[in-house]
């Protein structure tokens, strides 16, 4: 029996690097395929542009779902390194915590006109649900005692967040 050779980290870094490179290749064609049907299209886009925009969610959600195989596995790969594991679970909770601010800001700043920090605002709470299924996924990974704590940090943070922008959302 032979037994297999485990491959590098740096192998595996440039594996992971290369599936980011498919996945951006792929989605980009996407993107292009969809932005060149909607400028040929337009009076199609203008008679049903609900369901455009439901098409445009789809391939978001379509976008999403396929840079998620490969950041699987680069979480996987940064969870046998405790110190890269804690760097990147620090930056994880911090930029879990601008969705609350985010939501507090929209809240305070409802009254004023639309402006380019308030749609900035609410597309960060928009992707919040996204960004719950990385925290979780990493939190899921976590090896080390300080990544689990602060990951699971994030996952409140950005779960708790959700919760209160849907109720927000149906109470107004």
């Amino acid at each position: 029996m032979s037994r297999v050779k485990p491959i590098s980290q740096r192998t595996q870094l440039w594996l992971i690097a290369a599936g980011y490179a498919f996945t951006f290749a792929i989605c980009g064609a996407w993107a292009i395929t969809r932005y060149l049907w909607e400028l040929y299209h337009r009076d199609d886009v203008s008679a049903a542009s609900g369901m455009y925009a439901f098409g445009d969610v789809m391939l978001a959600v379509m976008i999403f779902c396929l840079m998620m195989v490969p950041t699987f596995f680069l979480l996987r790969l940064m969870a046998h390194n405790e110190k890269v594991s804690a760097v990147y679970s620090k930056a994880l909770l911090v930029f879990s915590v601008t969705v609350p601010i985010c939501l507090a800001l929209i809240a305070l700043t409802r009254h004023f006109n639309s402006n380019f920090l308030v749609d900035f605002y609410f597309l960060r709470v928009l992707l919040s649900p996204f960004v719950l299924v990385v925290t979780v996924l990493s939190r899921i990974l976590a090896r080390f005692r300080l990544a689990k704590r602060l990951t699971s940090y994030a996952s409140l943070c950005e779960g708790f967040t959700f919760v209160l922008a849907v109720a927000l959302f149906i109470g107004t």
